[in-house]
């Protein structure tokens, strides 16, 4: 199964990849995210990982698979019969805007029926991560 949601942001690529990628301060922004916390220091990179607790789901920890900063990254997160894959992709738009496209992808022997019972939550999750994301960078 495949979730995505797009925003636009009037603020430049740099900005809005160091709020995206300062995954332990998420909670701040997004109610989508009860705590997050970096598992070793330093910047977003392949094989980073991160723990993450979101109401209403299992904790989760999500192990960076690519990034290509300050234009976004993808991570990897497994449960018994799911694998979870989640992409953060900023575009440039010219005059100091980007689009952000986030999309999370089920795959696995379970992912069928978690999708069912869980997609219109990681819609809702989806959409108040990237109207968080944009209320957050928007601010200065």
């Amino acid at each position: 199964m495949r979730f995505e949601v797009a925003t636009e942001i009037s603020a430049d690529v740099e900005r809005v990849w160091a709020v995206l990628a300062d995954v332990e301060r998420w909670p701040e922004w997004t109610a989508s995210v009860r705590s997050a916390r970096r598992l070793e220091p330093g910047p977003l990179t392949v094989g980073s990982t991160a723990r993450l607790e979101q109401p209403r789901l299992r904790t989760a920890v999500w192990r960076v698979v690519a990034a290509e900063p300050p234009h976004g990254f993808v991570w990897v997160s497994r449960a018994p019969g799911v694998r979870t894959r989640g992409g953060h992709r900023i575009v440039p738009l010219g005059d100091g805007r980007v689009r952000v496209e986030l999309t999370l992808e089920q795959s696995g022997l379970l992912a069928r029926p978690v999708g069912w019972r869980y997609g219109e939550l990681v819609r809702r999750y989806l959409g108040m991560e990237a109207e968080g994301l944009r209320r957050r960078c928007e601010q200065g």
